[in-house]
């Protein structure tokens, strides 16, 4: 799901659809506006609380959902989750109405200002997985037409990706308007005669590529890696022009200019200053959460596809993977 979901310029199929409301349902809670809510646990005299802000993509709702888990059970926490969108995130962050972000894809603007400027914000160090994001038509499609894989012959295969809602253009399917993306701008700048259509969130998103799936239609998107979809669904990628420094410092000045493609990211972690500052368990903890692309998957996978509570699906990796997770518990708890 910067998810420029993501994810910032240039720097965000289960075999049943998905819906929006059980995206909330997988979530724990709603959008909330951050500016005016504290964690119900705030004022619980003598308990020990952190608040974490989870994302509305599932990979970033495994990474609270395992370190909930543990900091409930193993170090004796009890825990807050807060559904809030990208940007809004860092201002909550800042403020200390949540601890941590768990998995953030690159805010340069909200770094500068937040890190670098007034020092409310920490780096919380690497989360251990890369993101990518970019363009992917599905690998049934790309087989039969090969050279759709390069953005140059897009235009080529425009008709066949038409739908009702992009008109008399190519459909570029994009998920929740939430999401920080390139692709308007790519549209624009790199003379491709398609229109950004919306799912509306990641899980209509998935449902629509499901429903293309099962109908074997060519279908472009924009997507990205990790994600437990491509064990399901094979995906080819789309190459764009190469991403390059000039182009990201470009882009951050002035967003509609981008015309490159999307970096690979190393997935960073962010904690609150004070948060930071108070060497609790807790904040060692966060710290030292590092895992991989699988095992992130693993725990998506059994949230979105196979539907499991998110703290049931924490339970089962937690109970496989011991050699792991022992390593992220401080030494003096």
């Amino acid at each position: 799901m910067t998810r420029t979901r993501m994810r910032t310029t240039a720097t965000a199929v289960g075999a049943t659809a998905l819906t929006g409301a059980l995206l909330l349902a997988l979530s724990g809670c709603g959008k909330a506006d951050m500016t005016k809510q504290t964690s119900p646990f705030a004022a619980a005299a003598g308990t020990k609380t952190v608040t974490l802000s989870t994302q509305t993509w599932v990979g970033a709702q495994s990474n609270v959902a395992v370190a909930k888990y543990l900091l409930e059970h193993e170090l004796g926490y009890r825990v807050d989750t807060v559904q809030v969108d990208e940007t809004p995130a860092w201002d909550a962050l800042s403020q200390g109405r949540v601890d941590a972000i768990m998995e953030d894809w690159g805010h340069p603007t909200q770094e500068k200002m937040y890190v670098d400027d007034k020092k409310t914000i920490v780096r919380g160090g690497d989360l251990g997985v890369d993101g990518h994001i970019g363009w992917w038509v599905p690998k049934y499609w790309a087989d039969k037409h090969p050279d759709v894989l390069n953005w140059k012959n897009l235009n080529k295969y425009a008709k066949q990706l038409k739908t009702a809602e992009s008109g008399d253009k190519g459909q570029l399917m994009d998920g929740s308007p939430s999401y920080v993306t390139n692709d308007k701008a790519l549209v624009k700048n790199l003379k491709l005669n398609y229109e950004v259509v919306f799912a509306g969130s990641e899980a209509a998103q998935i449902t629509q590529m499901q429903q293309f799936a099962k109908e074997k239609k060519p279908f472009l998107t924009y997507w990205y890696a990790p994600h437990w979809l491509f064990n399901q669904l094979p995906l080819k990628e789309v190459k764009l022009p190469k991403y390059t420094k000039d182009c990201a410092d470009k882009g951050t000045k002035d967003p509609t200019t981008i015309d490159c493609a999307y970096p690979t990211t190393p997935l960073q972690k962010f904690f609150n200053a004070d948060f930071a500052k108070g060497h609790s368990s807790a904040a060692k903890f966060l710290k030292n959460f590092k895992w991989s692309v699988d095992d992130q998957n693993y725990v998506s996978e059994l949230i979105a596809s196979k539907h499991m509570a998110p703290e049931d699906a924490a339970a089962s990796w937690v109970k496989k993977h011991p050699d792991v997770w022992r390593k992220w518990l401080p030494k003096n708890k």
